[in-house]
């Protein structure tokens, strides 16, 4: 099974706009590997997302989505060669049901959840509320763990959690994305016993990054920050073929401020 995740930064530009010469969403899927593809901020409802990725679809692709409540906000869904066996839109937690940040599924065997934690701002509400998902999230993998399925949860957590994970983190130390409180909160997913599947392919290096900002020469100079993760249960984790980030070969070939990141388990 191979699982990719990608912020696709607005589904109808990642397909439309930015699709000349071969490059958006829809020549990827036609080319990828992957059995099963996360996708985070759609910003589209159920009836445009399905628009958008039409081809997709015909060529056999299955869809499940969440639409968010905001126009123009959020959104994730879940791509399968395979048919989706359960669909579940969020957990548990009523404050997020509608927000269209969290989208599970049971995929041949396999529980694959698209997650999209929202960008906080230290000492406000945003932060306040971010650590409120944090907490109903976390409660939702023990609950996915005590299972004993094999599953992964993939997507854009919007922290970074050491120093290999982002280029400039030194300046960094004081935001939302690098406080300590989010970095400790990664840490104790991963003491729980859910793995990093691409930190542990890639250990003591510096990232790979899965996100440069537009503007600039953060892409060109790769100062990124590693911020979409697959956490995966040990069992599968132990599984892991290979993993990594799908990095444009230049900035004129992105379609997304994020890249793919993608897995491979045996």
């Amino acid at each position: 099974m191979i699982v990719s995740t990608i912020n696709v930064n607005g589904i109808r530009a990642a397909v439309k706009e930015r699709s000349e010469d071969n490059r958006g969403l829809l020549p990827w899927l036609a080319n990828t590997r992957a059995d099963v593809v996360c996708l985070q901020e759609t910003r589209a409802d159920d009836d445009q997302l399905a628009a958008a990725l039409a081809p997709a679809l015909a060529a056999g692709w299955q869809l499940a989505s969440a639409e968010p409540h905001l126009k123009g906000r959020n959104g994730v869904a879940l791509l399968s060669r395979h048919p989706f066996a359960e669909v579940r839109v969020g957990f548990g937690a009523e404050e997020f049901l509608s927000h269209g940040r969290y989208l599970e599924a049971d995929v041949d065997g396999l529980t694959v959840g698209s997650v999209y934690v929202q960008t906080g701002e230290a000492d406000t509400p945003r932060q306040l509320e971010k650590e409120r998902f944090m907490a109903a999230l976390a409660e939702r993998m023990a609950q996915l763990a005590a299972t004993g399925r094999d599953a992964v949860i993939c997507g854009d957590w919007n922290i970074a959690h050491t120093e290999a994970d982002i280029k400039a983190w030194k300046a960094n130390v004081k935001k939302s994305g690098f406080l300590p409180s989010e970095r400790a909160w990664v840490g104790t997913l991963l003491e729980a016993g859910w793995v990093d599947v691409v930190r542990q392919q890639h250990p003591d290096v510096a990232g790979p990054y899965s996100w440069w900002s537009w503007r600039g020469k953060a892409f060109d100079n790769d100062a990124g920050w590693r911020i979409d993760y697959h956490l995966a249960t040990a069992g599968l984790a132990a599984r892991t073929v290979s993993a990594g980030t799908e990095r444009p070969a230049a900035y004129a070939l992105r379609w997304s401020d994020h890249a793919p990141v993608t897995v491979e388990f045996a």
